[in-house]
């Protein structure tokens, strides 16, 4: 089996999984890791708006504006880009863009620490995503940002098929803790 199939099917067992997840469990998510894992004082932090489906970040947006931190959500270039971060605060207004995501319209920024959507992911720190490449693209573009993937507990498989060009993530926080600990 090709990687591109391993990866395939490593999806649509993920979506399948997922679909039996409760996202506002991203309370819980949004403790763990403001108490395990949180990102330095004065960090541009990434974040993104939850698709259907993935756990609720927004909680853990919102703490860590009331802590201070700056936050930026993705906006979804053409294919083949990396994802562009725009500054966002609670409040602002959201645009439409591809693939049913939703993104501010406000300046540019450089984050620090990325809040990562994903599929899967495993004990080793690999996640899976939706497979347009624009996370890795982004992640290889920022490599001194911390990589913190965001998702529920069972969406975690034993081995995610993984490319010369996938990148570890630092940390994965679920609603049960942060794990930052890779083998």
């Amino acid at each position: 089996m090709t990687l591109a199939a391993e990866k395939a099917a490593a999806r649509a067992l993920a979506l399948k999984t997922r679909a039996g997840c409760d996202p506002v469990l991203g309370a819980a998510l949004a403790a763990h890791v403001l108490r395990e894992c949180p990102p330095p004082l004065g960090a541009v932090v990434a974040g993104f708006w939850p698709l259907p489906g993935e756990i609720d970040i927004r909680p853990l947006l919102l703490a860590l504006h009331e802590r201070g931190h700056v936050l930026a959500l993705p906006e979804t270039p053409p294919r083949g880009q990396a994802l562009i971060f725009r500054r966002w605060a609670p409040g602002d207004a959201l645009i439409p863009g591809r693939f049913n995501t939703r993104h501010p319209g406000g300046e540019i920024l450089s984050p620090d620490f990325i809040l990562v959507p994903l599929l899967a992911f495993d004990a080793a720190g690999n996640r899976l995503g939706y497979g347009g490449g624009y996370y890795d693209r982004t992640l290889a573009e920022l490599p001194n940002a911390f990589r913190l993937g965001c998702a529920f507990a069972a969406q975690q498989i034993d081995a995610v098929p993984v490319g010369e060009h996938d990148l570890k993530l630092h940390a994965i926080a679920t609603e049960l803790g942060v794990s930052t600990r890779f083998s």
